[in-house]
């Protein structure tokens, strides 16, 4: 169990089991999937709590990241973990170029207007295809608001603001 609480991120989530070694298939929650060739320890976390574990194998197939963990040698032990998610202290974070930002850095954050009026806090970053969009609830109504520049005119990550210039019409589309 993870000895001291510190911030994680995390890089993937186990979907399933892939043979009969042990071995797991993961949904990426990263941008950098080479990472997983470099890495040795990762934790996986459940309802039950937050484990360290030891990347034995790592590599891709067929476009997705397959993960074999030491210790792990059946299927039967591997089931166990489909659902985990695999994580990193924050401190490992992959450093982003100026103006890209990871979705924990963007959750949570309180969005307003140009004139300073309180439009919501994000609560989730949705992705299609290749555009991401902000999904900001306030008091029982929704916006999805686009990730660009045009839009998010300024983001402050340290104090967890955004501030957002949509165009006409924008606003009256939330729920």
């Amino acid at each position: 169990m993870d000895p001291e609480p510190q911030p994680y991120i995390a890089i993937a989530r186990i979907a399933r089991t892939r043979g009969n070694r042990g071995e797991v298939l993961v949904d990426l929650y990263t941008d950098f999937p080479d990472r997983f060739d470099k890495l040795e320890e990762v934790w996986l976390e459940s309802a039950a709590g937050r484990q360290t574990a030891v990347i034995e194998e790592t590599w891709e197939h067929k476009g997705r990241r397959i993960l074999k963990f030491k210790g792990i040698d059946d299927i039967g032990s591997a089931e166990r973990l489909v659902g985990c998610w695999v994580q990193v202290p924050e401190d490992q974070a992959v450093k982003l170029p100026e103006g890209m930002y990871f979705d924990h850095d963007l959750i949570g954050c309180s969005v307003e207007n140009l004139q300073g009026e309180f439009v919501g806090t994000v609560a989730e970053i949705l992705r299609i295809a290749e555009n991401s969009q902000l999904v900001v609830r306030d008091r029982g109504r929704e916006h999805l608001i686009p990730l660009v520049r045009s839009i998010c005119v300024r983001i402050e990550i340290t104090a967890k603001r955004i501030v957002i210039d949509p165009p006409e019409g924008l606003m009256d589309l939330g729920k």
